[in-house]
């Protein structure tokens, strides 16, 4: 991997992440496209980078991280459901994640739901604010782990339907989804590095490539700046016009990917 491919792979984590389109998909058809080897390094750097990305939520919201241990409690409890099925499923996770046809599925139809969600949550996407509770925090968490067992199928679409369902507005559920994003992606992220390093002092895994280190630090910052810009935009774009866009996009996006498999195009799977 090279630092312009790093850099680029950093702006597509930066943007994707948080956007109901699946930044797993899109990460999957970049390394393909620029050639990049389905190596151990670039598994553990395609979800490295996600921290640089969720920093970007701390950053923004720092505020709203300074509150009361409540606020970190309902985060705990919506974050628990993931990270059990993580643990639990986490082999049989990793060999769903080698069928690029599925990823593309699930972005079609994933985009396909997107379509109608507007439609679903009418009379509560301009109402006032809610707090969320721990019953909705839970459930959110529940409608989370769609996501872990579903590659392509989008955190983030995921978790704002939930908040939807839960007649949170717009607004409260993009939030909710970028607060859940923080012990999520830190978690998934410290797993892998963990994973990595014990693999190494086990002899069974390389250590860190030459300028791997550099890579890392590269990709994480891209990540930071790139997503500092893509949340709030997100944020505006979604109050004002819904989902229908994204649900095209991720129409297009599906059936391009499924449109490479089809045409024996080598997909190389993270």
């Amino acid at each position: 991997m090279s630092i312009l491919q790093a850099i680029i792979l950093g702006i597509i984590e930066g943007i994707t992440e948080f956007l109901p389109i699946s930044s797993t998909g899109h990460m999957v058809v970049a390394s393909s496209v620029m050639g990049i080897a389905d190596d151990p390094f670039t598994k553990l750097f395609t979800v490295a980078i996600q921290l640089g990305a969720i920093l970007s939520v701390v950053a923004l919201y720092w505020k709203r991280f300074l509150q009361t241990w409540t606020f970190y409690k309902k985060l705990f409890v919506a974050f628990l459901p993931a990270a059990v099925l993580g643990l639990v499923f986490s082999k049989m996770i990793d060999k769903i994640l080698g069928y690029p046809l599925v990823v593309g599925c699930s972005i079609l139809g994933g985009g396909i739901v997107l379509l109608f969600v507007d439609n679903w949550f009418t009379k509560t996407e301009n109402s006032e604010d809610k707090e969320v509770t721990y019953p909705m925090a839970l459930k959110i968490g529940f409608f989370q782990t769609i996501s872990i067992i579903i590659p392509g199928i989008s955190r983030s679409a995921v978790t704002i339907i939930g908040g939807l369902a839960q007649k949170l507005n717009r607004k409260n559920a993009v939030e909710f989804s970028f607060f859940l994003a923080v012990p999520t992606m830190f978690a998934a992220t410290g797993w892998k590095l963990f994973e990595y390093w014990h693999k190494f002092k086990k002899g069974e895994g390389p250590g860190l490539p030459e300028h791997g280190i550099t890579l890392l630090l590269i990709g994480n910052a891209v990540a930071f700046v790139v997503a500092l810009i893509a949340v709030k935009t997100f944020i505006t774009f979604l109050t004002k016009h819904g989902f229908r866009a994204f649900g095209i996009y991720r129409i297009l996006a599906g059936l391009a990917i499924i449109a490479l498999v089809v045409s024996n195009y080598h997909i190389t799977m993270l």
